[in-house]
């Protein structure tokens, strides 16, 4: 039992990362078109924020795996799955991204003009380093939120986690232990990620501290 249930929890795993991959950049994609001097590509890119926001993840995913295949485009569980999860997830971090761009000091883009350079060289070599350095633990927290929603995939026969306790429950009519390891499975991976990566958050703030510590010496030192 636990082996197979080992199986589907490295699908959702592989589901994840996948999502992540692809959501990331694509919400990074409409959070920086909500900079755009075009009101139609914001308008645009605004719908398909909104309707990746809007629309139950749950929803998404019966549109793409039962809907596509009525206009002739028919795609694996596992494709439909990480379509309609990067759909979702883009939605919602494209709206990180956008808060992150703003967040940094006016006197960034300010200083970056009086340099020579144009809009989007300021929004690219200045403001997007400060600001993916800003969101960093929301994106972290959403890696965790989009492992838990590969859950969903079952319901379209992904072999994930959430797939392997309802077919073991549904063969020996009993709920109650399937699930409950299933529940254990899924926090166990999401607690040892959440470790991974506020580990990941510290290095990098300890490298920070360290950068600003040689600078003040080195600028004392002149």
């Amino acid at each position: 039992l636990l082996p197979d249930f080992v199986a589907g929890a490295l699908v959702s795993v592989v589901l994840t990362v996948v999502v992540v991959v692809l959501s990331y950049p694509l919400g990074l994609v409409l959070g920086l078109a909500q900079l755009s001097s075009s009101r139609a590509l914001k308008i645009v890119t605004r719908v398909v924020i909104e309707l990746g926001r809007g629309v139950p993840a749950l929803v998404t995913l019966y549109l793409v795996y039962f809907g596509l295949p009525e206009v002739g485009l028919r795609l694996s569980s596992f494709v439909a799955a990480t379509c309609a999860l990067t759909f979702t997830t883009a939605g919602y971090t494209s709206v990180v991204f956008e808060a992150g761009l703003k967040s940094v000091e006016a006197g960034q883009s300010e200083a970056a003009v009086s340099l020579g350079l144009n809009r989007w060289q300021t929004v690219v070599l200045v403001l997007l380093p400060q600001a993916l350095r800003n969101v960093a633990p929301t994106l972290g927290a959403w890696v965790i939120l989009v492992f838990q929603a590969t859950s969903l995939a079952f319901t379209v026969a992904v072999p994930e986690l959430m797939s392997r306790a309802y077919s073991v429950a549904s063969s020996t009519y009993n709920f109650t232990a399937p699930l409950l390891l299933a529940a254990l499975l899924y926090a166990a991976i999401s607690l040892a990620a959440m470790a991974l990566i506020a580990v990941a958050l510290k290095l990098r703030s300890s490298r920070r501290s360290g950068r600003r510590e040689i600078e003040q010496a080195l600028a004392v030192a002149d």
